[in-house]
């Protein structure tokens, strides 16, 4: 019976372990415009009805200077401001950072992730919203299942202040 026993528990740790990854590429375009200011962006999870869930990345920046003033424009991201922005203490270890330039950025995330190990089964929403200073305001959603189960990868295409903007989730 001991024998028995420490076979199975030993191909039980033998398994490999199951993390589901999540990578979201987000496209910012090369405006040409006479004044530029590189866009804030917010990237979030949204559970049923809209309610927010998580936050994954908020872009800003982090003082004033010749680009734009600081925190004045994260309201401006009207979606993530309501739902979670303004009852967040900026900056947030893991999710602010700072703005990108144009170009194609792409964020790497496990289901380790504080903010996504706390997504409870269902269906969700990514978010990415973004604003610029003497600019326009964009949001894009792409609709996924939690836990991640099989392969599921999704797109949306911007059409100003953001390009193309893609979610793939694998187990």
């Amino acid at each position: 019976m001991r024998i028995q026993l420490t076979v199975a528990l030993g191909s039980l740790l033998a398994l490999p372990a199951q993390a589901a990854d999540v990578t979201v590429s987000v496209q910012i375009p090369q405006l040409k415009v006479a004044e530029y200011h590189r866009p804030y962006v917010a990237v979030f999870v949204e559970g049923a009805g809209g309610q927010h869930a998580a936050n994954l990345a908020v872009w800003y920046l982090s003082k004033d200077t010749s680009e734009g003033h600081g925190t004045k424009w994260l309201p401006d991201l009207r979606q993530w401001w309501r739902k979670s922005g303004r009852a967040l203490k900026v900056p947030v270890d893991g999710v602010t950072g700072p703005t990108r330039p144009a170009g194609t950025h792409e964020l790497g995330f496990d289901d380790s992730h504080p903010e996504l190990a706390k997504l409870a089964p269902g269906q969700y929403t990514l978010v990415v919203e973004a604003v610029r200073e003497v600019g326009g305001r964009e949001l894009l959603k792409i609709p996924f299942t939690w836990p991640v189960t099989a392969p599921q990868a999704g797109r949306a295409q911007g059409s100003s202040e953001l390009g193309a903007v893609s979610l793939r989730l694998t187990p």
